[in-house]
Order: C-alpha cells, then sequence, then structure tokens
C-alpha cells in the first residue's frame, strides 16, 4: 500500500464465526474486561461489520510498523510517538479515497474505536495471527504492529487466512508479572498492566504492583521470539517524543518539567490519560 502499511490483506465482509463469538460473549460475562464498559456495547455491530457500512461487502486490513529503537521509560513502545488512531486515520482516509476514485464504491475506514474486531479480520485476511499474548503477530516480522481497516461496498477476492499459530512456546505466559495471559490464549484484562495504566480508575489494586509501567505494557511482546528481528518502522510520526522522555524523566526526578502536561503529551496517546492518573501510575502523589 502506498500509505506505508507493511502488511494487507483482503477479506470478505460477512457475520463473525460463532466460536469468535462466544470467546468474547465468555470474557465479558466472567468480567475479564474490567470496567471497559464499551466492550459490552454495539454487540450487533461488533459480530458484523457489514452494520457500519450498507452495502460493505469486503475488509481490507491493513497493518502498520511502530518500531523504532529507543529507550523503555515506562511508555508501551506504540504510544512513544504521534497517537496512531491520528496517524491511520490519515493514511487510510487517502487509502480509501484512491480505492474509490480508481474502483468507485464507497468506503468507510476504521482505526479501534469502531466497533469491528481488528485482529480477527487481519487473521481472515492472512495478515497474521492471534498469538497467545493476544496480538496479531506477522509471520517473520513480529508484532510492533497497530491495525486498521477499510471497509468497501466493492468486491475483491479475499486472501487465503492465516491459519498459523504459537504452538506450544508460552514464553508470554511465563513472563508476564501480573499472570494476566493464560496457556489458552486467554487474557484476565482486569488484572493486564496496560489496563491498569491506562482505562482503570481510582487506585490501583492491592496486590498489583505496575512494574515500572507507566503507560501501557510491553512486557508480552518484548518476550516473544517472533520480535527478536521486528523489522524498524519507515514511518516518522512513530519516532519517540523527546519531549515526552524528558517531561516524565523530570517528573520520576522530583524535578519541575520544562513544559506542560498538555505540551509534553500533544499529539501522542497519553493525552487520553488525565494528569493525576499519569501521577498514580508514576508513585507520585497528587
Amino acid at each position: 500500500m502506498a500509505e506505508g502499511a507493511y502488511a494487507v490483506g483482503l477479506a470478505h465482509a460477512e457475520a463473525v464465526d460463532a466460536e469468535a463469538i462466544s470467546i468474547h460473549d465468555r470474557w465479558i460475562a466472567d468480567r475479564r474486561h474490567g470496567s471497559m464498559e464499551f466492550a459490552e456495547r454495539y454487540r450487533d455491530i461488533r459480530n458484523d461489520p457489514r452494520l457500519l457500512l450498507d452495502g460493505a461487502r469486503t475488509i481490507v486490513s491493513a497493518a502498520f510498523n511502530y518500531h523504532h529503537v529507543s529507550a523503555d521509560y515506562g511508555v508501551a513502545e506504540y504510544a512513544r510517538g504521534t497517537d496512531y488512531h491520528i496517524v491511520l486515520r490519515d493514511r487510510l482516509g487517502r487509502a480509501a479515497a484512491a480505492i474509490e476514485a480508481a474502483l468507485g464504491g464507497t468506503t468507510r475506514v476504521c482505526v479501534d474505536s469502531a466497533p469491528i474486531r481488528e485482529r480477527y479480520w487481519a487473521q481472515k485476511s492472512g495478515v497474521g495471527f492471534i498469538g497467545i499474548n493476544n496480538h496479531l503477530i506477522i509471520p517473520g516480522a513480529g508484532s510492533r504492529f497497530v491495525l486498521g481497516e477499510i471497509l468497501w461496498t466493492g468486491e475483491a477476492r479475499p486472501d487465503e487466512p492465516c491459519l498459523l499459530s504459537c504452538g506450544k512456546c508460552m514464553e508470554c505466559v511465563k513472563r508476564c508479572p501480573v499472570a494476566a495471559l493464560r496457556p489458552d490464549g486467554s487474557c484476565d484484562t482486569s488484572r493486564c498492566l496496560s489496563y491498569l495504566t491506562i482505562e482503570h480508575r481510582g487506585d490501583l489494586p492491592d496486590d498489583t504492583g505496575l512494574h515500572g509501567r507507566v503507560f501501557g505494557c510491553d512486557i508480552c511482546l518484548n518476550a516473544c521470539p517472533h520480535n527478536a528481528a521486528a523489522p524498524l518502522s519507515g514511518i516518522e510520526e512513530f519516532a519517540p517524543s523527546p519531549t515526552l522522555a524528558s517531561y516524565l524523566d523530570a517528573l520520576r526526578h522530583g524535578a519541575a518539567p520544562s513544559v506542560s502536561f498538555r505540551a509534553a503529551t500533544r499529539s501522542t496517546a497519553l493525552t487520553r490519560l488525565p494528569l493525576h492518573r499519569l501521577l498514580r501510575n508514576l508513585g507520585i502523589k497528587g
């Protein structure tokens, strides 16, 4: 794809299969989603993406590489640069416009916020497979990717689904310090460090430390053998923000940051985190 996607696949727009629906319903019923009430909403749309665009017949799944080498200062790698929602909406928007201009039909771009099963459709379209750590893994490239979709009313030949799996590796399960991951591929998101640092409001559970995490967590990604030779990203927007790194470093050392919280987090995913929760994650009393 001219817009910089590392991998792209096509799938026929249709209802999600019964097994995938059952897995998600059990996850909700068991309250493994913590306080993320949005995961309970729009079940009908989540189970049939055609409801997002009238007449949709094709789903284009695209994976964008965010991997830039940088120091780990407690922020998940995907969040160290420009917010991927901004980057992917812009790039996929241009791609969708090109599809309409060349082939006709109507499109809709989805980037995380729409209730669409991104990893499911990425696997269905042959981009990769869903690992035990619940990340999409692209064979030979790993899982340091963010996903987006284009729904299209046009018809295209679908790609073959990716049928690979993690097998019996379990390195991510062994390395997760809060036992959020399970060998069957399920995840107790209410214990996950990404959930606790980003979504959880109020005090942290007494029995759970953050293990140095401030926003998101890469521990299971770092443990995954598929990421040992992860390719570097050519997308400059994902390059780590030195302003954000400097701001967090100052807070950790009890120094006055040179910029405001708003300036330090501008255009990054950290804008969704209020300052008092950032200070909570850093162990700083507000």
